[in-house]
């Protein structure tokens, strides 16, 4: 017990910084968008308005127009845990003043986190018309959507969205189902552009196919003629001349060529 008392001492002690609870945010929204995202659709540290010093820590970019542009989709954590602690304390009291008091003072936290995410970081058209506020625990996520006012005072007036770990990370699933279906929809064109060029070949090759296949149906014709009904004519007018030798047709025909010891042994 004392080892545990220690250490959550040293963890209170880590997060009474206000510097070391905003990097314990970003290396937690680092780690979700690194999860489901690649890195090429992200950007970290950027600047979402042009000429602007403020850099969000991390920015998705989402599609334009399908020229290859896109548009940034700002994402800042905050870590109000002073504000959170104290209206835990002001719970555990059992004080409805108290209480009252400590979720005036969170939302005015939260509102002024989600003033300085519109005023910094969105800017359309180089931006969404909305940032992104990613609280990094659940408890404190848990109390500001708990008060439905406070959530439709920040996304009508200040253009923001809160999200916790878990919504942060079903937000970033949809936007990738959404960039892979803008992948295959792209690529579907371009294989139906493919499809239609192989489809003016295929035409192309079934008419010279057409064309050989008349080709050889006419040689074949031809060719039955010649070796076929005018041969079998020549045959007939033939048939009562006697045959000459090998010897005397060469004597007649000497372009048939000189007589070898194979035709005259034939002969004899």
């Amino acid at each position: 017990m004392q080892t545990i008392a220690s250490g959550v001492g040293d963890l209170k002690k880590v997060l009474s910084n206000v510097k070391n609870r905003g990097i314990i945010g970003e290396i937690q929204l680092g780690a979700i968008l690194e999860e489901i995202l690649s890195p090429e659709q992200y950007d970290r540290e950027v600047a979402t308005v042009p000429r602007s010093s403020n850099h969000v820590e991390f920015a998705v970019k989402l599609p334009g127009n399908g020229d290859g542009s896109f548009v940034y989709l700002p994402i800042d954590s905050k870590f109000p845990g002073d504000t959170f602690a104290a209206l835990q304390d002001a719970y555990d009291s059992g004080s409805p003043e108290a209480v009252a008091d400590a979720k005036k003072q969170l939302a005015a936290v939260i509102k002024k986190c989600a003033k300085d995410i519109r005023d910094k970081y969105v800017s359309p058209p180089y931006t969404t018309n909305f940032g992104i506020m990613f609280l990094p625990f659940e408890g404190i996520y848990a109390e500001v959507v708990r008060r439905s006012a406070l959530l439709e005072d920040l996304q009508r007036n200040y253009k923001v969205v809160v999200t916790g770990p878990t919504t942060l990370a079903a937000i970033l699933n949809s936007l990738q189902m959404g960039f892979r279906t803008l992948a295959i929809q792209k690529h579907s064109g371009e294989v139906w552009t493919i499809l239609g060029a192989v489809k003016k070949e295929f035409e192309k090759v079934g008419g010279m196919l057409e064309k050989a296949q008349k080709n050889l149906q006419t040689a074949s014709g031809q060719i039955e003629e010649v070796l076929g009904t005018r041969t079998r004519a020549i045959q007939r007018k033939l048939k009562d001349v006697d045959t000459l030798s090998d010897r005397e047709a060469r004597a007649i025909l000497p372009e048939i060529g000189i007589l070898t010891e194979e035709d005259e042994k034939a002969e004899s």
